[in-house]
């Protein structure tokens, strides 16, 4: 299965949400990462204050230069979310994402389905935590 993804914002909300699915070749990062660029420059919130939810549960099993490329996406500090929440299930490329996340922190976890990723993202919302200005 070749790769495929979608991104869509929801400005209002300070939300970037991302569905990614199959396997990913060098040259499908390459297109993510450019339209990862013309979504983030629809966000109206500060750098790095937008929350991001990344649904994954499609994702193959990725080669180790896929995996490689994907950690150095995560660690781009302009692209960087106040918090980001994979929605991946139970599958054997859970294990591959939680090597690859080693390096963040806290405002980094996996979940099951959208709806305990989102209930995560948002918590703390209401007191205004996460609409910090850029």
């Amino acid at each position: 299965m070749s790769a495929t993804f979608s991104i869509n914002v929801e400005p209002e909300r300070d939300l970037v949400r991302i569905a990614m699915a199959g396997l990913f070749t060098p040259e499908d990062i390459q297109g993510f990462y450019a339209e990862r660029e013309v979504a983030h420059a629809k966000l109206t919130c500060g750098r790095n204050a937008h929350l991001t939810i990344n649904d994954l549960r499609g994702m193959k099993i990725q080669p180790q230069e896929s995996v490689a490329e994907f950690q150095q996406m995560l660690g781009a500090p302009e692209y960087r979310s106040r918090r980001l929440a994979f929605v991946i299930g139970r599958t054997l490329a859970r294990s591959q994402l939680q090597r690859a996340l080693s390096a963040r922190g806290p405002e980094t976890r996996c979940f099951d389905t959208v709806a305990e990723a989102e209930a995560w993202l948002f918590q703390g919302a209401i007191s205004g935590e996460l609409r910090a200005a850029g």
